[in-house]
């Protein structure tokens, strides 16, 4: 079944493979036993289902979970069942997407302060000097 990310992108389950492992950490005797960790990789650079423009923020975005061949690996072991972390690492990568597609923001236009900024800024400036020539030792002559 497909992963719907956005309106406007679908994931295929062919390109989202799980492989499971052994959490680290605390958790007694369940932990050396049970493989509930999930590793997701997810080709994003060869990827037919994400935009260019896309793909290029995403590659950006995943920074050390990048491998050199392109894929972003996601490791998840927050939770005690392998489902769960199958989940958690499902969404984190869908969250990592859907930041990706945002569109960036306008570029900013420069503005100048207005002229009565300007000038309580400065009537600003004028008081608070008065307070410190207030606080400065009387010279007598």
């Amino acid at each position: 079944m497909p992963f719907a990310v956005t309106p406007r992108i679908t994931l295929g389950d062919d390109e989202i493979s799980f492989s499971f492992l052994r959490s680290s950490g605390a958790g007694g005797q369940n932990v050396q036993k049970v493989e509930s960790a999930v590793q997701l990789r997810f080709p994003a650079a060869t990827s037919p289902s994400l935009p260019e423009r896309v793909r290029e923020r995403l590659l950006h975005l995943a920074g050390r979970r990048l491998t050199n061949g392109g894929e972003i690996v996601i490791t998840a072991q927050r939770h005690r069942t392998q489902l769960r972390n199958r989940e958690d690492a499902l969404e984190r990568l869908f969250e990592m997407i859907r930041e990706a597609a945002t569109p960036p923001p306008p570029p900013r236009r420069p503005t100048k302060p207005t002229k009565g900024s300007k000038e309580r800024r400065l009537t600003a400036k004028g008081v608070r000097s008065g307070i410190k020539q207030g606080r400065a030792r009387i010279r007598e002559e």
